[in-house]
């Protein structure tokens, strides 16, 4: 008997369900405006103003890369249409590739390129921020 994975449930994966993962996860529409923050943070802009790098560049990508992938996992699961869920994949997958050239980075019980994530790596991504948010949120 094969075991059926869903991506959007977490069912047939060894992580935490998207309920578990993001129970203490701020609301959808701040959650989004913290990320965009991020992101301009990251590309160097902040209000339209070149700010100075993260003194840890690393770490403050994997934060926001993390929180964007669940970003977009909990929209994808919130409405589980097609583009949703490819921008959760795109986000996971990114997320799951800078964490294999950083492991030391990665909290969670299985590795970004397990085969426990085939067919999507988005119950990946709930692992690492389920383990982020159990760590009090380290970089952030």
């Amino acid at each position: 008997m094969s075991t059926v994975v869903n991506p959007d449930t977490g069912d047939g994966f060894d992580a935490p369900t998207p309920t578990e993962a993001y129970a203490n996860a701020p609301n959808l529409r701040r959650e989004m405006r913290e990320v965009m923050e991020l992101g301009a943070i990251r590309d160097g802009r902040r209000n339209g103003v070149v700010a100075e790098p993260p003194s840890d560049s690393a770490a403050a990508e994997r934060v926001y890369l993390l929180r964007r992938a669940a970003l977009m996992d909990r929209m994808a699961v919130e409405d589980p249409g097609p583009g949703a869920r490819g921008a959760a994949a795109r986000a996971a997958y990114e997320l799951a590739q800078f964490d294999h050239r950083h492991p030391a980075m990665t909290a969670g019980r299985h590795g970004p390129l397990a085969i426990e994530f085939d067919p999507s790596q988005r119950p990946y991504v709930r692992q690492e921020y389920a383990a982020w948010t159990a760590a009090d949120q380290p970089g952030a």
